[in-house]
């Protein structure tokens, strides 16, 4: 199986590839406010050299209570790349900020064999980030 994961705190960014069972990572750090570039984080972990998107059976991100921002980009940015490819997407909860995307990929696999059947859990219009505060946001005209 080969998934490719992302993880961002706002202040630094990984990704990983697992084909088969090998797990290839990069991590970077960066400037809160930038946006990491998408092809250079891929190339360093083998995009184009080693594997291509359309060989990935499944996208997953960490669901980063640490800098909703940037778990929102990388939710957008995967949730596009697997629209496109007809892939699953899944995000996983990392509450405590306990692990980098190389963690992501390892437990995207174990919930995905789990729940193989389970096609909404991995509709990539169901993965969405999570925010574990109330926002006390008030909607317009209630």
């Amino acid at each position: 199986m080969n998934i490719l994961g992302m993880k961002s705190t706002g202040d630094q960014t990984s990704v990983s590839v697992m084909l088969s069972d090998e797990i290839n990572s990069f991590l970077m750090s960066h400037e809160r406010k930038d946006r990491p570039n998408w092809e250079f984080l891929l190339r360093n972990i083998g995009h184009k050299k080693n594997f291509n998107l359309d060989e990935i059976d499944l996208f997953a991100f960490a669901d980063c209570q640490n800098s909703y921002t940037a778990t929102r980009l990388i939710a957008s940015y995967l949730k596009g790349l697997a629209t496109a490819l007809g892939k699953p997407l899944i995000a996983v909860k990392d509450l405590n900020n306990n692990f980098e995307a190389d963690s992501v990929v390892k437990n995207a696999k174990e919930i995905y064999l789990k729940n193989t059947k389970d096609n909404q859990l991995f509709d990539p219009q169901n993965a969405n980030p999570s925010y574990s505060q109330d926002t006390k946001f008030k909607k317009i005209n209630e």
